[in-house]
Parts: C-alpha cells; sequence; structure tokens
C-alpha cells in the first residue's frame, strides 16, 4: 500500500471529517483538487478567494462549486472575533488596523482559521513562496509544545522502499541541538506512516574518518538525540552508504546499532537535504511527498509552485493524516 493510499485510508475511516483551508482559491489545480477531495469524501475543503474570481475560473474550467464552502475573505461575518483572536495569537503589541490589513492576506486568514479551530489543516504555495506560507504559521499557530522550531521533511517513496530526509526545506544552518530536534520531529512523521524509525546522523564522515566543526555538530546531534530518546534506533556521525548499505556498514561502522539499515535521514544542513532528495527523486525514479512541515502546533503545509492538481489532493490527505495524527496523541 502506498503512503497515500495508507493515509487516505486512515482519514476516510476517522470518525471526524477533517477541514482543510486553501488560501488560493482562484487557482484552477486548488480548484480541481478541491472538487476531487470532496467527491472523494476525504476531508471538508474550504476555499478562500474572491467569489467571482473563484466560479470564473470554476466556469472556465469546467469544475462545479457545487457544495463547496467558498469564504470572501473581504466580507467575512466573524471578522472582528478574528482580529481579536489574531491579537493575542501574536503575543506583540499591534494595532487593529495592522490586523486588519494582514487578514487581507490569505494567507494570514487561512492561518487564523486553523489557529481558531475553524479549520484543522491549512494547504497553500501553489502561488505563494515558502516563506509566504511559513511565516503567518509562525507567527500565529507557533510551535508544537516542546518544540523550539520548524522543519521540512520529504517521503520518499518507491513502490515498497520509504524513506524520510529532513530537514529539505527550512533550517540553513542548524546546530545540534536544532539537528536532534529535526530528527525527533522526523521520527513523529515517521510513526504517522507507519515506518519503524532508524535514525542516520549524516555527514562526509564516519565515525571519526574526518575531522572538523561539521563533523563534531553531526556527532554531539546524534549524542543528544540518542540520550533524549534511547528507546529509538540511533547513529551518527556516518556516511551515506555506512548508513544505508549492510555490507559498508560492517566495514566502516562495524558497532553501529543500524547495521547500514536506516529509513530516517537527517542532513548536516538544508543545502545538501535539498540536494539530496532531488537527487533521489530524478535519478532514483522515487516520489518525493512534501516539504511536510513539522514542529508546528496545528499542520499547516507548503505546496512547490510547480505542484500539479494531484500534489494538492495528496498534500491536502497529509495534512488531514497530521490533524488526525495529533488529536490521537
Amino acid at each position: 500500500m502506498s503512503i497515500f493510499e495508507l493515509l487516505k485510508s486512515k482519514v476516510k475511516n476517522s470518525s471526524k471529517q477533517y477541514r482543510i483551508v486553501f488560501p488560493e482559491g482562484n487557482d484552477p489545480r486548488i480548484l480541481k483538487a478541491v472538487r476531487k477531495l470532496k467527491d472523494d469524501n476525504v476531508v471538508s475543503p474550504i476555499i478562500l478567494g474572491d467569489p467571482e474570481q473563484v466560479k470564473q475560473v470554476a466556469q472556465q474550467e469546467r469544475i462545479s462549486l457545487d457544495n463547496l464552502l467558498l469564504i470572501d475573505i473581504d466580507n467575512y461575518e466573524n471578522l472582528n472575533e478574528m482580529v481579536v483572536s489574531f491579537i493575542q495569537a501574536r503575543g506583540k503589541e499591534i494595532t487593529e488596523s495592522e490586523v486588519r490589513e494582514a487578514i487581507k492576506d490569505a494567507n494570514y486568514f487561512g492561518t487564523m482559521m486553523v489557529k481558531m479551530g475553524i479549520a484543522d489543516g491549512m494547504v497553500s504555495g501553489a502561488v505563494h513562496s515558502t516563506a509566504e506560507t511559513v511565516r503567518p504559521a509562525l507567527q500565529l499557530v507557533h510551535t508544537a509544545e516542546g518544540m523550539h522550531r520548524v522543519s521540512g521533511s520529504f517521503i520518499m517513496e518507491r513502490g515498497t522502499e520509504k524513506y524520510l530526509f529532513a530537514d529539505c526545506a527550512i533550517n540553513p544552518a542548524p546546530d545540534s541541538q536544532t539537528l536532534a530536534e529535526i530528527a525527533y520531529q522526523t521520527v513523529e512523521t515517521a510513526k504517522m506512516i507507519d515506518l519503524e524509525p532508524r535514525v542516520a546522523f549524516l555527514s562526509f564522515s564516519t565515525k571519526g574518518s574526518a575531522k572538523g566543526e561539521m563533523v563534531t555538530r553531526t556527532v554531539e546531534a546524534a549524542e543528544i538525540f540518542a540520550k533524549e530518546h534511547p528507546d529509538i534506533i540511533s547513529d551518527g556521525e556516518l556516511q551515506f552508504d555506512a548508513a544505508f548499505v549492510p555490507e559498508v556498514a560492517a566495514k566502516k561502522a562495524p558497532d553501529s546499532k543500524l547495521a547500514g539499515r536506516a529509513n530516517i535521514f537527517i542532513f548536516p544542513e538544508l543545502q545538501s537535504g535539498n540536494i539530496a532528495y532531488k537527487i533521489t527523486q530524478r535519478l532514483g525514479n522515487f516520489a518525493a511527498i512534501g516539504p511536510i512541515l513539522q514542529g508546528l502546533d496545528k499542520p499547516i503545509n507548503d505546496l512547490s509552485r510547480g505542484a500539479s492538481s494531484q500534489d494538492v489532493y495528496d498534500l491536502a490527505v497529509l495534512t488531514a493524516a497530521q490533524a488526525l495524527f495529533k488529536d490521537k496523541e
């Protein structure tokens, strides 16, 4: 069973239908995905946008808007309540006029719907940058209890092979503590997809074969994680082959608990993580699912601006699954 078949089954069989808000309601990819999500009875979608523009796009694309909830953010009946909640969530001095101006941005509006419990999650990024999607989430939803930062993982899937790569989207140069936290967040994502976590902290060095600040940072991260989560199989610092190939592990890291069978790979910095997932996707013919935003108090996820309507559909399913996972915690 594929990742999305698994998650879709979990979401559809839950006792609650999860509400996912889409701030980019005038994009045809969003409307196609939302229509299918509604018809498949997977989630309860909420579309944000100017009603006339949305209807025009839907008509051009021959997409029915029947039984879909469309909210005009410029004429929202509970705007005053949202303004008050925004000021409380922001946690710093901000004027009412500044809030009303911010809420005109659909990403801020959608994030507030999640914050207030009107929606269970949000999917954006089809026409907005990652920063435009993540910034409102950090300012208003904040990180989950015990978390200090947000990270971005990718599920890499090819047939029955399933791996997690992190961080591939958010933190350019994480320190040791951040790397350990990214690993924990990624383990939580692994549990959501029923993947038994085996965590490798990657480096260009294996067990002291090279020296330097970058190696030390990875070694320290692996030590922090192992101390905080002794029940999870983990190791580092490891070169990729020592983490992934049992025969290489037996030679380079014979005492490693992973024994060359890692399925979660924590990269030392964003550059290598981002490059690695794209190489794996393009040369290895893996499906790259993500970035999955980890560490937030409530699920908000970012699309690639090159996303297809199927990508939107899949990420909405994943976002609903994150909400379901949080409800079970």
